[in-house]
């Protein structure tokens, strides 16, 4: 399996999640402690991909996806990889018992389409006119036609993975100039596009419209925020692999350049399962371990407050294998009411 590059190209994938935060009709006036106090729950629900046959043990090409420790809710996001990273978008695989490549090929031949230079020249490679040998069903239980899978995701994937059917004796490895045969490194890789991250409980205090000057406290919710993983796996070769995605920070973006963020770099390190401290009433003269300060007012619109979740993603497979694999991002976007106010007493 080569080195993943910076050639790699990014992945496709656009996630929003969230809420818009209603205007709430305050006086002119108030203590700070009374508009910090209360709570205001952005979480937007969201599910991991399932089909029919639900999330586990989902077959897709020759590699069976466990999903059950996934992201779950109605709108699971997948990564968007901190660097150019993408998975494979094809590889290779047992495909193909010797009586399975038969049937399958065989009809293709005698349909005359492919050119009878082409199909002679197949029924040769395949010793197809010996009854008992052809296709090495001598060999039937003893090993596998491999060929290639690919990732409908990614259109180059038809064109990446072009080798012609190939034989692997049980217990062997595919040949060596072969890129991108299954390995549990292809299956984490392969597993780590599977991710779906659940939503995030983004919760501000205000829980409405904030005020000018005033700090505004964000917080995460421990429960919620916890890993998720996918195990990728070809039973037949007995391989198998899980990518685990860990949070562990919150960006903050305020949505303008008139404001301040706590911390100043605007990342929210996760401490103890929870990034972030819940406001609590009598906390008003305290700076927030993280949130934000307007320093002017939105006027009849908003500002759009970016929270984005950085997650590491690591692997292990089988036969002691394992690694790391960039960082995955997850963002959400919230339109955030600023107010002017007559007097904050502190």
């Amino acid at each position: 399996m080569p080195a993943v590059t910076s050639a790699m190209r990014m992945l496709p994938i656009t996630v929003v999640v969230g809420a818009c935060f209603s205007l709430l009709a305050l006086p002119g006036s108030a203590r700070a402690d009374d508009i910090l106090d209360g709570t205001q729950n952005t979480e937007t629900e969201q599910s991991a991909e399932t089909d029919a046959e639900g999330t586990v043990g989902v077959t897709v090409g020759g590699v069976v996806f466990d999903r059950s420790k996934n992201g779950s809710g109605d709108s699971a996001g997948a990564l968007t990889s901190s660097t150019s990273w993408t998975p494979p978008p094809c590889w290779y695989a047992p495909k193909y018992t010797p009586e399975q490549l038969q049937k399958y090929l065989e009809p293709i031949w005698e349909a005359g389409s492919t050119g009878y230079e082409w199909d002679a020249t197949q029924r040769e490679k395949y010793n197809a006119n010996d009854e008992k040998k052809g296709f090495n069903k001598d060999k039937t239980g003893k090993g596998y036609w491999w060929g290639s899978y690919v990732d409908k995701s990614y259109p180059p994937g038809w064109d990446a993975c072009k080798k012609d059917y190939f034989w692997v004796d049980a217990g062997d490895p595919p040949p060596a100039d072969i890129e991108n045969a299954v390995t549990p490194e292809v299956l984490a890789e392969l597993a780590y596009a599977e991710i779906r991250v659940p939503s995030t409980d983004v919760t501000l205090a205000p829980a409405g419209a904030t005020k000018v000057n005033l700090p505004t406290w964000a917080w995460l919710d421990g429960a919620e925020f916890k890993p998720v993983s996918v195990t990728a796996s070809v039973e037949v070769l007995d391989i198998s692999a899980t990518a685990t995605a860990e949070p562990v920070s919150l960006e903050i973006k305020p949505g303008t350049p008139d404001a301040e963020t706590y911390p100043a770099s605007g990342v929210c390190e996760i401490n103890d399962g929870r990034i972030g401290e819940p406001y609590a009433k009598g906390k008003a003269d305290a700076t927030p371990p993280c949130g934000v300060k307007y320093l002017r007012s939105s006027g009849d619109g908003t500002f759009p407050l970016q929270a984005t979740v950085t997650w590491e993603i690591h692997w292990t497979g089988s036969g002691g294998a394992g690694g790391d694999l960039p960082d995955g991002a997850f963002g959400a976007t919230q339109n955030v009411v600023v107010q002017e106010i007559q007097a904050v007493n502190r």
